[in-house]
């Protein structure tokens, strides 16, 4: 009896082990599968992690970007080429004012007749080349390019026009004499107003040159005529610039408007009022001496 009990115990302690090393074994299986599960899923995050990105050259976001270098390119390039017309509008436009400035009673129809044509050539030669090249753009993107060339041709077209009749050019028969310069399929090329009001601003520099030379030669009548009308213009641009958003360029040009109109009252003040000084032009002889038959008290 003692010796069934005894092979009963250890039968199931043999039993109890059996079903414990099944146990472990089933435990093991699981952890073992569950970290390779997780060294995979590591494994394959590496290499994720080390695989280098790439763009492909025919990529839709590659195309996009190089449209934009060649668009910007294309706007510097054109950029470049209308500062270049520019400065020539500039150059051209300033002898036009030059040989304006050699008027005098003697030669004045010769002269004003060479300054047509040069002030002709400047339009027809370097402002239609700005014409070309502003056709069919924004010209506002590029007005700084090509806005100093602008005002100094509307500068010597202002000035040819006063010492021609002594009246203002004014700005759409600025704008209709460049409409033959135009594709007429295309919108023209028309001078803004404040590149034409900044041009005006310029203009009174040049009527005050001219205001001092007609004074040295007699013609004091003739001086006090543009003392006048740069009045007038100092005046209207006195009530106007205020109201004008970009107005910053303009407003330091109004400075130099004032000065030029208190250089011209000063010089025919003197002249009326101190004419006995003026000793070249006291008693001359010439009968069409503004002093001739004066006296000095008048004076």
């Amino acid at each position: 009896m003692a010796k069934q009990m005894l092979l009963c115990s250890s039968s199931a302690a043999i039993r109890r082990i059996s079903v414990s090393w099944l146990i472990m074994a089933n435990n093991s299986n699981f952890k073992s599968h569950r970290l390779s599960r997780s060294d995979d899923a590591a494994l394959a995050l590496e290499r994720s992690a080390k695989r280098p990105r790439t763009m492909s050259t025919h990529s839709s976001l590659k195309d996009a970007f190089s449209s934009y270098a060649d668009h910007l390119n294309a706007l510097n390039e054109k950029r470049e080429r209308i500062v270049k017309a520019s400065r020539d509008v500039t150059m051209n436009s300033k002898k036009v004012i030059f040989q304006v400035h050699r008027i005098s009673k003697a030669n004045g129809e010769e002269v004003l007749e060479k300054a047509e044509k040069d002030l002709a050539a400047v339009r027809d030669q370097h402002i239609s080349r700005l014409v070309k090249e502003l056709q069919g753009t924004d010209f506002w993107k590029l007005r700084r390019a090509y806005s100093p060339g602008v005002q100094e041709y509307v500068e010597a077209a202002t000035f040819f026009k006063f010492c021609q009749t002594g009246t203002l050019l004014n700005l759409d028969e600025i704008n209709a004499s460049l409409l033959s310069l135009s594709d007429p399929s295309l919108e023209p090329l028309q001078i803004n107003l404040l590149d034409y009001l900044l041009g005006l601003a310029d203009l009174t520099g040049e009527l005050m040159r001219l205001a001092i030379g007609r004074i040295s030669d007699g013609e004091v009548e003739y001086s006090e005529r543009i003392c006048q009308f740069v009045r007038d213009i100092y005046r209207e641009l006195t009530l106007l610039v205020p109201l004008m958003d970009d107005g910053s360029d303009m407003k330091t040009k109004m400075d130099t408007m004032l000065q030029s109109v208190v250089k011209i009252e000063n010089a025919c003040f003197s002249v009326r009022v101190r004419g006995s000084e003026y000793i070249p032009l006291l008693g001359s002889s010439d009968p069409s001496s503004f002093l001739v038959g004066v006296s000095d008290a008048e004076l």
